[in-house]
């Protein structure tokens, strides 16, 4: 069974549930009621929630929800989910790891392109990787860009493919991306993902490189994403 927020979920899913419940931000109190009328005591969270819609009118619609962001010390993204897994449990429901089935999608270390970054690229991604976990430990993002050891951009809110696009603004493409999770990454919530679109967003935006965190990273589509990338010439890795 699944229970999915509007806009922010491919309709796709249907095909794959047995039973799937279309909810909206301003529903968030009706998600419990339908764990508990459905007999649901165990949670995968996958997906994702656009982080602008912290800023929603639904909100205000839901008092549950208002008052559990309200009551928030900030608006990271490990306290918000955080507070919601803290409210599941009290509810009686065990958040899973968001990994639990899909364990496969998590490439180890390797290079999985044909193309092998140049020495250049391999500085951009070692030094980017520190960078990276710096602004992962502060839940800000998990994202950079680098090219020629200048931190281009760094993810926020708008997330990775928005940050791929600031990037190619800036620099007119030539840059490496550079994609961490959290040192004391909580596994039930906000994985990093990488996936097709990801690649076609870098190809758009000339860019020569992807490194993610090997065993941290989940990488959707991969055999598709990697043969579009070979195609391009883009260098794909996991470190």
């Amino acid at each position: 069974m699944a229970v999915a927020i509007k806009g922010d979920t491919s309709p796709k899913l249907k095909k794959f549930v047995d039973k799937i419940y279309w909810i909206s931000l301003s529903e968030f109190s009706r998600m419990f009621e339908i764990f508990k009328s459905e007999g649901i005591t165990q949670i995968v969270m996958v997906g994702q929630i656009s982080p602008h819609r912290l800023f929603s009118k639904e909100i205000a619609n839901d008092a549950a929800l208002k008052d559990l962001l309200t009551r928030m010390k900030d608006k990271k993204a490990d306290t918000i989910f955080g507070a919601i897994a803290e409210r599941l449990e009290e509810c009686g429901l065990k958040l899973l790891n968001s990994t639990t089935f899909i364990e496969g999608h998590l490439p180890k270390k390797g290079i999985f392109t044909k193309r092998e970054p140049n020495f250049s690229e391999w500085e951009d991604i070692y030094f980017g990787l520190d960078l990276a976990k710096e602004v992962a430990y502060l839940d800000i993002g998990q994202t950079v860009a680098v090219k020629d050891k200048a931190i281009v951009a760094v993810e926020a809110l708008e997330g990775t493919d928005n940050l791929i696009r600031r990037a190619a603004r800036i620099t007119g493409g030539g840059f490496t991306v550079v994609k961490v999770s959290k040192p004391n990454q909580d596994m039930r919530f906000d994985i990093p993902v990488v996936g097709l679109d990801t690649i076609k967003n870098l190809i758009k935006a000339k860019a020569k490189c992807l490194a993610i965190e090997a065993g941290k990273t989940l990488f959707i589509d991969k055999e598709q994403s990697i043969k579009l990338a070979d195609k391009k010439g883009i260098s794909v890795v996991a470190v």
